[in-house]
């Protein structure tokens, strides 16, 4: 087959029926906000902890009677001073049960981590394959979860292992050269050379590893192959057609360095969050495709949807419009939801307020400081990026039993309640946030509702409830819901960026 086939079939499955695959690239998006369950989970012991032995209460008193901190920049021993008497709270908190509890909390972490992303990259690959068929992408990506999952983290945990040899192989190597070097010559002058070429050894090796891993978990996908199987597949893979895979690298070479340079000019205006969405909702989607598609055309199976017929611009249209009816839709059907939602963020907006109480009058935070170097355009830009990562993260991370989605809710409920407690001039920051605030809000809310619905849809599953294609719908449903909350959080970015912060100031 022509290279030209397999961009074509990446295209075909990009344009036709997108709610049949981004979602489990955005449940990759949700993977951070699924762990980040077990630190708040750790926070709350310890506050119980620390409550319970009247430490709590100990150091509550040191931060009431502490001054406000002055300005490292205008008299950095008056700081030091001061950090100074952070110490006694210090000690409250560095105690074995909570050190311990601390690297616990850690390794949970990331061994959760690890599980999780292998659990979605089997699911990831599966639909991709699934698409390239012209099937149900969703429903083959949850059938690849339970089919393939395990081989994937043995994959990802091979992998790592291989990492942590060659660049242990290769430092030790390298320092034993430099040694000898040095012993001989009796100059370090000739040891920098050898750390140099061990530094682009150790490069290129892992460049190779990296490469011939690429296409390992496709051939677990496509051929149904074990661990060290796929690997063999990959390998005869590269032998056999070099040209598509060396077409796969350059691409995926050029699509990271693009990502790199776009993240880095967007960065300089403050813009940090458009790199992660082009990366999760077009360039993960797109090489996971393109990979598959050239070891499809390798192993004869690839047999992708006709072209799309809309123009993609008629495509952008109708997908926003559809997004709009589902966003209705939704809202309408589960008030119930709703109001439960709308009660978890009140309670965390009261319990941020409530623990603030003690940093009152030590730390302040001030919305007129915060808009110092306000650019309206990038912060737009930035703050709906920002936003619908957010409204991503909380919707699909409720794909695990409803607890994550939750959490969201109450910690972004827990931080605006602190912010408010401890803001400067309440009425510029109640000011600045009603005009954006009375459609960013609402479109977080529903985002969270939205996750307690998916969260619901997978218990059903899990039970035995509901079918897999039941959660495929729920879960292509709350995408569309979620190009409907993007339209919100569009609207409230624009407000937020050029009018919250100034049309007040009139009346001041």
């Amino acid at each position: 087959m022509a290279l030209s086939d397999f961009v074509a079939a990446v295209v075909a499955v990009l344009r036709r029926r997108p709610g049949d695959l981004l979602p489990v690239y955005l449940l990759g998006v949700a993977v951070p906000a699924i762990v980040r369950v077990v630190p708040f989970l750790a926070i709350g012991i310890a506050y119980l902890v620390l409550s319970r032995t009247g430490r709590l209460e100990s150091i509550r008193t040191h931060l009431v009677e502490l001054d406000p901190p002055p300005s490292p920049s205008d008299d950095q021993e008056a700081f030091d001073a001061w950090a100074s008497g952070l110490e006694p709270v210090v000690d409250q908190l560095v105690t074995p049960s909570l050190v311990a509890l601390a690297v616990v909390t850690i390794i949970v972490s990331v061994l959760l981590f690890v599980v999780l992303s292998a659990v979605v990259a089997a699911g990831q690959l599966a639909a991709c394959y699934g698409r390239l068929r012209d099937e149900r992408g969703l429903v083959a990506g949850i059938d690849g979860v339970r089919r393939y999952w395990l081989r994937f983290l043995g994959l990802f945990v091979l992998e790592g292992l291989c990492w942590m040899a060659v660049l242990g192989a290769i430092a030790i190597g390298t320092a034993l050269v430099a040694g000898i070097v040095s012993l001989v010559t009796g100059s370090m002058a000739l040891a920098l050379p050898a750390a140099l070429i061990g530094v682009l050894v150790a490069f290129v090796v892992l460049l190779v590893v990296r490469a011939l891993f690429a296409f390992a978990p496709v051939a677990i996908v496509v051929d149904d192959a074990g661990v060290f199987g796929s690997l063999r597949s990959a390998a005869g893979f590269v032998r056999a057609r070099p040209v598509e895979a060396g077409f796969y690298y350059v691409i995926a070479i050029g699509i990271v360095v693009g990502i790199s340079t776009l993240t880095g000019l967007f960065s300089i205006v403050n813009v940090v969050s458009i790199g992660s969405l082009v990366s999760a909702l077009i360039a993960m989607p797109a090489l996971d495709l393109l990979k598959t598609a050239v070891y499809c055309g390798y192993r004869d199976r690839l047999a992708p949807p006709a072209p799309p017929t809309r123009s993609l611009r008629d495509g952008a249209r109708a997908g926003l419009r559809r997004g709009w009816r589902e966003l209705v839709s939704f809202v309408r059907a589960r008030p119930g939801t709703h109001a439960f939602v709308v009660g978890l963020g009140l309670l965390g907006f009261w319990l941020g307020w409530i623990a603030a109480d003690p940093l009152v009058g030590t730390f302040e935070a001030s919305i007129a400081a915060r808009l110092e170097g306000w650019l309206p355009p990038a912060m737009a830009i930035e703050l709906f990026g920002n936003n619908w990562l957010v409204a991503l993260m909380t919707a699909f991370a409720g794909v695990a039993l409803v607890i994550p989605a939750i959490a969201s809710l109450l910690f972004n409920g827990i931080f605006l309640g602190i912010t408010a407690r401890l803001e400067a001039e309440p009425m510029e920051l109640v000011a600045f946030v009603v005009p954006h605030g009375v459609l960013e809000i609402p479109a977080i809310l529903i985002a969270g509702a939205l996750g307690v619905s998916v969260g619901v849809s997978a218990w059903r599953t899990w039970r035995g409830r509901a079918t897999r294609t039941d959660l495929a719908d729920a879960l292509e449903r709350a995408f569309w819901v979620l190009v409907g909350i993007g339209i919100l959080l569009a609207i409230a970015a624009v407000i937020e960026g050029f009018v919250s912060p100034y049309y007040y100031r009139f009346f001041l």
